[in-house]
């Protein structure tokens, strides 16, 4: 027999979730079966596995240690050394504020890829801040994403409840994301810009349309912060969050960021899209992510800051 006391990390989930992360071997119709039998049980009563757990909430697992190892099918975790705690904005028992740089995914691709999330989750462990008790129940993992060669800040839940709190906060608008963009063009004037975007999955690209047939809308506001001698520097909110939104907007708009060879043309001195996620506002607190070398660099050759 084996007792499980739900920490705050893993508060806040149905029960039958909790089980699945944490025997992830074991299937559901058999769990759901131990469930009926009582050889699983919840605060030392039967449980239908709906319940929504809380801190201190007491699990029993009536099966032997050799069952139990079986169905967790326990994968270890692999250290990754890139300095990781210089990259840290901002960190609670909850959530992470990340300066990913540009050249890293946030989130998988591929299988053998390695992401901001394996960076995340071996500093976590390695720093005893989860376990492998913990990583059975709930996977830290990022709350929104950047595009692989997009610098910047970006949200991370250590927690369930940290992931939980960052997505509603995007998505009642309560969290501001700021970005900075290098583009060709001068921008003389703040634009709010709607539309519609749709995808192209051949090409992997996006495109600005006025109608909505199939596409999702989007709203964007864009001031400038200084131009000079046909370039400028821009700041960008972004009211909604999709993929390349910003890049396909200024691209549209007739400005588009250097380096971007997707949306515009390449630029000597930008090796990839100059657009860096800089700011985030939330609970009336700014949270900033420093520029990047090779952005800093490319704007004081071009006299914006």
């Amino acid at each position: 027999m084996k007792e499980l006391t739900i920490s705050s990390a893993e508060s806040g989930q149905r029960f039958d979730k909790f089980l699945g992360k944490y025997l992830p071997k074991a299937g559901r119709p058999f769990l759901y079966k131990m469930l009926r039998k009582k050889n699983i049980t919840l605060n030392g009563k039967k449980a239908a596995g709906s319940e929504i757990l809380a801190p201190g909430d007491k699990v029993k697992l009536f099966f032997s240690e050799e069952t139990i190892d079986l169905f967790t099918g326990k994968t270890p975790i692999n250290s990754y050394d890139i300095g990781f705690e210089s990259l840290i904005i901002y960190e609670d028992e909850d959530i992470m504020l990340i300066n990913k740089p540009a050249g890293m995914l946030s989130q998988k691709a591929a299988a053998g890829d390695v992401s901001l999330c394996e960076y995340l989750i071996s500093y976590l462990y390695s720093s005893k801040k989860v376990s492998d008790e913990s990583l059975r129940a709930f996977t830290p993992s990022v709350a929104n994403r950047l595009d692989r060669n997009t610098s910047g800040l970006i949200t991370a839940g250590k927690t369930l409840r940290g992931l939980q709190r960052l997505s509603e906060a995007f998505r009642t608008r309560m969290a501001d994301k700021y970005y900075l963009a290098l583009v060709r063009g001068d921008v003389s004037r703040d634009y709010s810009l709607e539309g519609y975007l749709q995808k192209d999955e051949k090409t992997n690209t996006v495109h600005i349309k006025n109608e909505g047939d199939n596409s999702e809308r989007i709203k964007t506001e864009v001031s400038p912060v200084c131009s000079n001698n046909g370039f400028s520097l821009v700041r960008i909110k972004l009211l909604t969050g999709k993929t390349h939104q910003i890049r396909a907007v200024l691209s549209s708009c007739g400005f588009p960021i250097l380096g971007d060879k997707k949306y515009g043309v390449g630029f000597n001195g930008a090796g990839r899209q100059m657009l860096h996620s800089y700011q985030l506002v939330w609970n009336d607190t700014e949270y900033t992510a420093p520029l990047p070398a090779d952005f800093e660099r490319l704007a004081k050759k071009l006299g914006l800051i």
